[in-house]
């Protein structure tokens, strides 16, 4: 023991050994054992600390027991919260805290569940009360939530249901809604942790992580995460969420309202989600109709469920801590190990995407532009079923003529009953005159504007032609209205018991009006009978009856070429918007690796005279973000190579002077003109020279050797 340890357990942790009890340890674990758990773990999150204890006895040759997955265990959660310890001290000493306008988007994923341990019930259809011994571990973490400061918004949820007269900005209202049925209550009784809630920039890493605690996705959960963003990030926050439009009503009306006003937070819809929103909403709401927002889809979250999902398994039966130890050092690693070494392939794919879409739009949208014109069809069968109109009201006019003309030969009949008649007879006439006359000026319309010089008649092709399209146009209706009824039937499944009997005839008048309608086509369509509508599982069944679908609405944007020209302006906009974006994010990751080099190992030459330990410490953390440097600055160079590639690779002078914001508060004086120039060609000339990569990685070996 050294002269400065005053316990055994010190003297272990001083020789590379964690001690499983603080006051007369027996067993210790070594440090290089915990740390290759940890890494692998990361990897494997299925690999769990039974599972490598009794790897390590195979190795060993020694019985495995139960206890030592247990001492395993205590001496793992040692290392970790001195690692966690270790990295605060880090940077405090560099003083570093990132601040700057961001888009991110945020959900709620159920598949890390924790099971609440509960004692036997009386009864077997009641919950027993908790059996969970509570512990004093808690966990200090920077992304991760406390459950106290998520309840602080629980009032909000009060205020916003309760509130009558909100404004009617949610175009979605009553669209979407949370899981209420008994068996989610049974299951949020089963699980004590149902869910975690997290929050993602738009390049995957993680922001924030909130516990879901037996419920569902509340609104207390997105509530807290935005009241932490505008905290620490300040305003022009753009926010993806599935339901955005309805939690734009919410933040309004909750007590956060205010603030997220004058920040100018935003709520969006992701481009994934936003397609199953209503028509005024996606406009509103969805991403690729939002000025600012280049071709991101905001949709990183389910991204990263699709990867944190496999530590679903380990921490069903852990404890709170355990639990929330696995997810935080779980996200830690990824967002060091996996988000920022794809840091430059996300900026070289978006790019290069963008890149394509403004390509091909040049080509295309000019060709859809050509393509769209008066839709001459549509006013054909304006015009038929007007010429139809007007043939049935001249009959009618003839008959109310003819009724007028007409002496009445009823001597029986009173004077009064005759002058009823009289007027009865000349209103109808009068009636008719007018329906003929307002067809009639409609025809006239219509033939200028087709430039018809002789009216059609039911002999002419033209005429026949024009009709089949007016029936084919019913049909189309029919069939919509049909699958309408079909879908709402569906809709109502919670209630089908109930609401079904209710639709049944609605759905039968349907059917037989779509049969009248597809059995007069030329050629007769397909006809329905009851068994078949009700057998139909998917909307899919009744696009096969569109045999030889057209254009039923009314409107020259809807035709499929004015769609198709509106789809290409936006995403041409979006892409134009995103390389503006990603112009000034190269530059930012360039001047990001240059000056964090350099306050790195700046940093590391101050503090090795006066606290070697931190010094060390801050060379691990250099390597771990300087070991994809060599990737990074390929990256950058094949980007600078795209064709259409606008921005430059020179690294850029930081805005932020402060300390750990910027190399430059750790030098003695400011760089003139001169000095940042050759630094910006030195940098040039490393990327372009840059194709044996080998020689970085060879320098970063010898610098920390």
């Amino acid at each position: 023991m050294s002269s400065t340890d005053s316990t055994i357990a010190s003297a272990l942790v001083r020789q590379g050994i964690l001690p499983c009890s603080p006051i007369s340890p027996m067993v210790g674990i070594t440090t290089e054992a915990l740390e290759i758990y940890r890494v692998a773990h990361l990897r494997c999150p299925h690999l769990s600390i039974q599972a490598f204890v009794k790897t390590i006895c195979d190795l060993h040759g020694v019985d495995f027991h139960r206890h030592l997955s247990r001492q395993f265990s205590i001496s793992f959660d040692l290392y970790l919260e001195i690692r966690r310890s270790t990295d605060a001290m880090v940077m405090e000493s560099l003083g570093q805290d990132l601040t700057f306008t961001m888009l991110y988007a945020m959900d709620g994923n159920d598949s890390l569940k924790r099971v609440l341990r509960r004692s036997l019930a009386d009864k077997d259809d009641t919950l027993g009360a908790s059996s969970e011994v509570p512990t004093g571990q808690s966990l200090t973490s920077d992304r991760y939530l406390s459950r106290n400061f998520v309840d602080t918004f629980t009032r909000d949820l009060v205020c916003t249901s309760s509130d009558k007269d909100r404004p009617v900005d949610d175009l979605c209202e009553g669209h979407w809604e949370n899981m209420d049925t008994a068996r989610m209550k049974k299951a949020w009784g089963i699980y004590d942790e149902t869910g975690i809630f997290v929050a993602v920039c738009r390049h995957g890493f993680c922001l924030l992580i909130a516990d879901m605690v037996q419920s569902g996705e509340l609104a207390k959960y997105p509530l807290a995460v935005v009241a932490k963003l505008l905290d620490v990030f300040g305003g022009n926050l753009g926010g993806g969420y599935d339901i955005g439009c309805h939690f734009k009503t919410t933040l309004n009306n909750s007590t956060l309202g205010p603030l997220a006003c004058s920040l100018n937070h935003t709520c969006l819809v992701g481009a994934f989600h936003g397609h199953a929103h209503r028509c005024l909403c996606q406009l509103v709401s969805l991403t690729t109709y939002i000025k600012g927002l280049g071709i991101e889809d905001l949709e990183t979250c389910e991204r990263t469920f699709s990867k944190s999902n496999s530590l679903a398994s380990s921490l069903r039966y852990a404890s709170v801590f355990h639990r929330q130890q696995a997810i935080d050092s779980y996200f830690e690693h990824n967002d060091n190990f996996e988000v920022y070494a794809n840091l430059s392939n996300f900026l070289y794919s978006n790019y290069r995407q963008a890149l394509d879409i403004l390509a091909n739009g040049n080509v295309v949208l000019p060709k859809l532009m050509q393509d769209i014109g008066p839709d001459e069809e549509m006013l054909q069968m304006e015009y038929w079923q007007r010429l139809v109109n007007l043939n049935v009201n001249a009959l009618a006019l003839q008959v109310a003529t003819a009724l007028c003309q007409t002496p009445s030969h009823h001597d029986t009949v009173s004077y009064d009953t005759q002058t009823r008649n009289t007027c009865k007879a000349e209103s109808a006439r009068r009636h008719a005159l007018e329906d003929y006359d307002k067809n009639m000026r409609l025809v006239h319309a219509l033939e200028c504007k087709l430039e018809i010089v002789t009216r059609w008649v039911t002999e002419d092709a033209e005429w026949q032609r024009a009709g089949r399209l007016v029936v084919n146009q019913k049909y189309q209706r029919a069939l919509d209205h049909l699958e309408g009824l079909i879908v709402a039937r569906y809709k109502l499944r919670k209630h089908i018991a109930k609401a079904l009997q209710t639709r049944l005839v609605a759905i039968r008048s349907a059917l037989s009006t779509y049969n009248a309608v597809a059995s007069v086509m030329s050629p007769p369509h397909k006809t329905l009978k009851w068994e078949e509508v009700v057998d139909y599982a998917f909307l899919a069944d009744f696009d096969l009856l569109r045999d030889t679908h057209t254009d039923i609405s009314q409107s020259l944007w809807s035709s499929p070429a004015a769609r198709s020209a509106m789809d290409l302006h936006f995403k041409m906009c979006r892409a134009r918007e995103e390389i503006s974006r990603l112009n000034i994010e190269v530059c930012r990751l360039v001047t990001y690796i240059r000056d964090e080099d350099n306050y790195l190992r700046l940093s590391e030459e101050q503090l090795k005279n006066t606290n070697p330990g931190l010094t060390h410490q801050i060379s691990i953390v250099r390597n771990i973000r300087g070991r994809f440097n060599s990737h990074h600055l390929k990256r950058l160079q094949d980007i600078s190579q795209l064709s259409g590639f606008s921005g430059t690779l020179a690294p850029g002078v930081s805005t932020r002077t402060s300390l750990g914001e910027s190399a430059k508060d750790l030098e003695e004086e400011e760089e003139d003109d001169e000095i940042a120039e050759e630094a910006s060609r030195r940098l040039q000339d490393v990327l372009f020279i840059t194709e044996d990569l080998s020689w970085l990685e060879l320098s970063d070996h010898g610098d920390l050797e």
